[in-house]
């Protein structure tokens, strides 16, 4: 999961992309990069780390142009290079960079095709150069040197019927303008806005609508699936949808984990979608059972806030905060190996011993993954002297890998996969273990815009909306994309001794 910003204005872009990046950073914390066109010259700074490490007073001060791309960026495969940090750059046809957010489920043969085909050489592992050498290809073959709006969706069509998976991108096309376009199935959220000024229209893409809320852009509306929007030097907007049957299909664990709540993506608040999961998963413990001893709701900061109120409204019960966050400490979830995820919970969190001393606690969570930071937490609940540890997730089980660009790609790392409710409860030490119905998941979202009728949820029910994906292909990227493969030095031992405890 990555987070990509471009705009396009009438003033320098640098400290507007920076300030759209520190509140995208929730989406990637491992590299940063702000590509900037000036005109006739690109200026590029990228690196690992946090947005606010990689980015001093010299490097903001390089990038100049009123044209630019952004990206935070979590690696989902192979290793945490700052060779692989994005944006990307290729200089032929015109100049082009580009930042991708998504996987590609055909990347490798691709990769082939592009060098025994396109005569384009791919010096990383990364899907996104794979994507990029593909829209510059096809821009070639479509374009000539005055290039059009028609030559820019002829080659964005020319990428749809090659590439597979999930992206939702902008590329900027030095000389020419900001493109932005999405898969066919929308899997991966990019939003449209725009601010009028003294100067003329100024336009931006981002990830989630809250880059444009900090920027001050109003937001315009989603890029829709398979659709191309391209913003020329002149502030004119030109859009065309560009896939022969796009069929929407957005990735529902945006609403549960990775979204921010003050986002709205595909005419969906996401605040509001984690309050209806709090309710129906309030009503279906009620339902299932209403003899419970609960006598707290506490959330584990900060996702499964919104949830865990709505819970304890919903049953009567008190709801309070028993854990006080480290904010210096990045996700757990999107951290590029489990030995440092391991490491950072106890850091990343600290229990009040009054909010849990002799009680029934019930501790929400937004999902539950590896099972290593949810048995960390529950112990530290006990430690802290509570009576029993209930534990509700409001997503349902994560039993299958995700392939469109979460870190969920080895099925031996998911707590759930082969086990029951039970033995999940067993396994991560709680008394008892409530998962959300993926029914009720599917209709909290789906309650705030009745026109999706269908999401990407293959990591609850193992269904791949590309339908590309094969056994094959899962156990390709098991082999590329595991905390083994991330980290091959430990890698080995820690598949051995802790394949039951992740999270």
């Amino acid at each position: 999961m990555c987070g990509i910003i471009g705009v396009l204005a009438s003033s320098p872009v640098n400290q507007a992309i920076y300030d759209g990046l520190t509140v995208l950073q929730h989406r990637g914390q491992d590299a940063a990069g702000i590509i900037t066109s000036d005109g006739s010259r690109v200026h590029l700074r990228k690196d690992n780390g946090l947005v606010r490490d990689v980015f001093l007073a010299n490097h903001m001060l390089s990038l100049k142009g009123n044209m630019g791309l952004g990206h935070v960026r979590y690696p989902t495969a192979g290793c945490s290079s700052s060779a692989e940090a994005q944006p990307l750059y290729v200089n032929s046809p015109f100049g082009l960079a580009i930042a991708h957010n998504g996987n590609l489920t055909n990347a490798a043969e691709l990769k082939e095709e592009l060098f025994r085909e396109d005569w384009r050489h791919i010096n990383t592992d990364s899907d996104s150069e794979v994507l990029l050498n593909v829209f510059a290809h096809e821009l070639h073959r479509a374009g000539r040197l005055r290039l059009t709006p028609e030559h820019i969706f002829r080659a964005v069509a020319g990428v749809h019927r090659r590439c597979r998976g999930a992206y939702a991108v902008a590329i900027m096309i030095v000389g020419f303008g900001l493109l932005a376009f999405r898969d066919p199935h929308g899997i991966r959220p990019i939003v449209y806005g725009r601010r009028d000024t003294d100067a003329g229209p100024e336009h931006i893409v981002a990830s989630e609508s809250v880059a444009l809320d900090v920027l001050g852009f109003e937001l315009v509306r989603d890029v829709l699936p398979g659709e191309a929007l391209f913003i020329d030097l002149k502030g004119e907007m030109h859009q065309q949808q560009c896939a022969d049957n796009p069929s929407h299909a957005p990735c529902i664990f945006e609403h549960v984990y990775m979204a921010r709540p003050d986002s709205i993506m595909d005419g969906i608040a996401v605040y509001k979608t984690r309050l209806r999961m709090g309710q129906k998963l309030a009503r279906r413990v009620m339902r299932e059972w209403p003899e419970h001893d609960i006598d707290v709701v506490i959330p584990i900061p900060d996702t499964s806030r919104t949830a865990a109120l709505e819970m304890a409204n919903e049953m009567n019960l008190k709801y309070r905060e028993g854990f006080i966050k480290n904010r210096y400490i990045g996700r757990t979830f999107i951290m590029p190996g489990q030995a440092q995820r391991r490491r950072s919970v106890r850091h990343k969190l600290n229990a009040i011993d009054l909010e849990f001393r002799g009680k029934t606690v019930l501790l929400v969570d937004d999902s539950i993954v590896r099972g290593t930071t949810s048995s960390q937490i529950i112990q530290m609940a006990r430690e802290a002297g509570a009576r029993k540890v209930y534990f509700a997730s409001a997503a349902p089980a994560v039993r299958y890998p995700n392939v469109y660009g979460i870190d969920m790609p080895s099925v031996h790392e998911l707590v759930a996969n082969g086990r029951t409710t039970e033995e999940i409860a067993q396994e991560i030490g709680a008394d008892r273990l409530i998962y959300q119905d993926l029914r009720d998941l599917v209709d909290s979202a789906r309650e705030g815009n009745p026109r999706i009728t269908r999401f990407d949820t293959s990591c609850f029910d193992g269904i791949y909306v590309t339908g590309d994906v094969n056994q094959e292909y899962l156990d390709h990227i098991e082999r590329v994309r595991s905390d083994a493969a991330k980290n091959p030095a430990i890698g080995n031992d820690l598949v051995s001794t802790e394949l039951h405890t992740y999270s």
